[in-house]
């Protein structure tokens, strides 16, 4: 828990004269704050990238004359918007900005997200091709086990960095569509869209995982860092599922924004009870 800042460091006539302008002891905003917002605008103002190292807990408290209580009050703050990393025996660094996504709650691809904020997605596609169905992907697509069906495994870079992890599986007339397509720098949705098929409806969950040793070295986390997986079935408007995809998103670049209303509470709601039902049914 952050403590409050002392008594002391509020006033003080001897100490205040040598406090930078910026750390005004008698304003109503706390010292804290002020020293948030100048740590946040010396990594604009010198230009600070990712990774890049700030001064320590020491140094602040020399440079800014307030007391460590403050600074911790600070850098909590900033760790916790996301700002700055603080790595056990390393120091203080400037953090990586991880990207909103709503993948969760919509039927958009990477592909379409991060195109809509201006930036760009390339694939290293590393399987596409015909295999024969396992039991969960056959109950997804709602085929027969050791049906054939079509897989895509693309490691998905985002402005040129290692994203996400993707296995897509698509029923078999579906994925022959786009067996022998180039999808290093295109979208699948949209090459589906051309042959009439869209996607009307989708099943999605996110959970947490950590990263084992193949996933660590893809995505160039290491292994045991964390992962954000995406699961999800999307049906057409027949309601036939039409792709089955399991997505390994790094946890220290995106999050995922969900959009929320009284309604999907509700149905949320319903469908947890629902779940707990099954799960207290189940042998």
């Amino acid at each position: 828990m952050n403590k409050q800042p002392s008594p002391l460091d509020s006033v003080g006539p001897a100490r205040s004269t040598h406090t930078p302008p910026d750390i005004d002891r008698l304003a109503a905003t706390p010292m804290y704050h002020q020293l948030k917002r100048r740590i946040i605008d010396d990594i604009a103002s010198q230009g600070l990238r990712a990774g890049d190292l700030l001064p320590g807990e020491h140094r602040l408290c020399e440079k800014f004359n307030v007391s460590r209580t403050v600074v911790r009050q600070a850098l909590s703050q900033l760790e916790n918007q996301g700002i700055i990393e603080r790595v056990k025996g390393k120091g203080t660094f400037v953090a990586h900005q991880k990207v909103p996504e709503s993948l969760v709650h919509t039927l958009t691809g990477l592909y379409e997200e991060v195109a809509a904020r201006g930036g760009h997605v390339l694939s290293e596609v590393r399987r596409q091709e015909v295999i024969l169905a396992e039991d969960d992907v056959a109950e997804s697509l709602g085929v027969p086990p050791q049906s054939p069906v079509v897989v895509i495994e693309r490691l998905r870079y985002v402005d040129d960095e290692p994203w996400s992890w993707t296995t897509t599986y698509l029923p078999h007339d579906i994925g022959l569509l786009v067996l022998h397509e180039d999808l290093r720098d295109k979208s699948l949705y949209a090459l589906l869209a051309t042959h009439g098929i869209r996607a009307v409806r989708g099943v999605r969950s996110a959970e947490a995982v950590s990263a084992n040793r193949a996933q660590g070295a893809l995505l160039k986390v290491g292994s045991g860092q964390a992962l954000l997986v995406l699961r999800s079935v999307s049906y057409d408007e027949q309601e036939q599922p039409m792709e089955y995809f399991i997505a390994y998103h790094r946890g220290d670049r995106s999050r995922f924004e969900f959009q929320l209303s009284a309604s999907s509470a509700t149905q949320s709601t319903a469908a947890l009870r629902h779940t707990g039902t099954a799960r207290q049914t189940a042998p």
